[in-house]
This record gives C-alpha cells, sequence and structure tokens, in this order.
C-alpha cells in the first residue's frame, strides 16, 4: 500500500498553558521571543537581540525565564562552549479564557496576551498596507481579511472554531511541502470571532 508521507508528519506540538506559563509569557519581549523562535528557528541570544532590536542581557535573562516555565529549551546539539542556542518548546500555544478565572493574575495576563494579539494584528497589517503595491497581483489577492456576520449558540461557535483550525494545522503540516514553491512565503493567519456588542452595528 502507499502512503502520502504527508500523513506520517507530527502533528504541531501544542501546549495549554497553565497559570504560572501565562503569568511568565505575558511580557513584550518574552512573547516576541518566543514567537521569533516559532518564526525563524533555534537562535542564539545574541541572534534573537539583533533580530528584536534588544539588548543581548535582556534576551539572556527573558530566555531563561520562559526556560523555567517550559516554553523555551536549550538546544544542546548547536551549543558550543559559552554560546547556549535556545529553541521553542512548542509550535503552538492553547488556553480557553476560562481557564484563569480563579486567578486574577493570571486572568489580567492572558487579556494582556489576547490585547496584544490584536495590537500585533493591527501592526502586521499596517506594515502590509505600506508595501503591498510592491508585491505580486497574485499576492496582493491572495493576502488580506475578510468577515461575516452569523447569529450562532457558543457550542456552535466552538464547532465551527475546531473544524476551522484543523484546516489551519493541515496546511501547517504541509508547509515544508509548500515551501519548496519558489513563490511561497511565510505568512501568520489569524483566527477570531467576536460578539456584536451594542454600538458595534
Amino acid at each position: 500500500m502507499e502512503t502520502d508521507d504527508r500523513d506520517a508528519r507530527p502533528e504541531p506540538r501544542a501546549v495549554r498553558i497553565d497559570h504560572r506559563q501565562v503569568r511568565v509569557l505575558a511580557h513584550p519581549l518574552r512573547i516576541r521571543l518566543v514567537g521569533a523562535l516559532r518564526v525563524k528557528g533555534p537562535a542564539t541570544a545574541t541572534t534573537l537581540a539583533e533580530l528584536l532590536n534588544t539588548n543581548t542581557g535582556a534576551t539572556s535573562y527573558h530566555l531563561r525565564q520562559l526556560a523555567e516555565v517550559g516554553l523555551v529549551v536549550e538546544d544542546p546539539d548547536r551549543g558550543t562552549g559559552r554560546q547556549r542556542w535556545w529553541r521553542a518548546a512548542h509550535d503552538v500555544t492553547n488556553w480557553e479564557p476560562t481557564d484563569f478565572d480563579d486567578d486574577p493574575d493570571a486572568r489580567a495576563a492572558i487579556e494582556w496576551i489576547q490585547g496584544d494579539q490584536v495590537r500585533l494584528l493591527v501592526e502586521h497589517a499596517e506594515r502590509w498596507f505600506a508595501v503591498q503595491h510592491e508585491w505580486s497581483p497574485a499576492w496582493r489577492d491572495a493576502l488580506g481579511m475578510g468577515d461575516i456576520f452569523m447569529t450562532i449558540p457558543p457550542a456552535r461557535l466552538e464547532a465551527l472554531k475546531e473544524e476551522l483550525w484543523q484546516v489551519l494545522e493541515r496546511y501547517h503540516r504541509e508547509a515544508d511541502v509548500a515551501a519548496e514553491d519558489p513563490q511561497a512565503r511565510p505568512v501568520q493567519v489569524f483566527l477570531a470571532a467576536y460578539p456584536l456588542l451594542e454600538g458595534n452595528r
């Protein structure tokens, strides 16, 4: 029987963050460090400092804080002497906002992280708007966002999110195959659903 090699690829490494992890992650530089390691792959504190326009000392300190709660790990196969390499411990971070209802500090931390996600989306969109005229028509048509309005109970919305997430994970697993296309570029896909509150209509 023939098998598709893509079916044998591992699922993305995911973590459902706990109360301690969320409190550590809720920091502007730490969340950027985790993101950079996931996107760029293993790196040293010096490389990350240059990439994120910060200093090596601060980068090293925050990497150690992330390592204490298992969000990043050292990559011993790459380290030489005093040079320490780091990699992301997971590909995906999961949580439900209600996971932290019993911990005011963790709840405040996850609310900050959610707000940072929105700030990141706005920042990415503004940077894209500034340079989109430099990209090909195919890319300008493929990128962007849209929305749709619906009336739906929470259980159906959860099912919708789960189905959409499965599609995203399938494309993520096949990313190394897609990367062989010379037109391939890294992209970030956001999945969001918010209620139409009074004043939004």
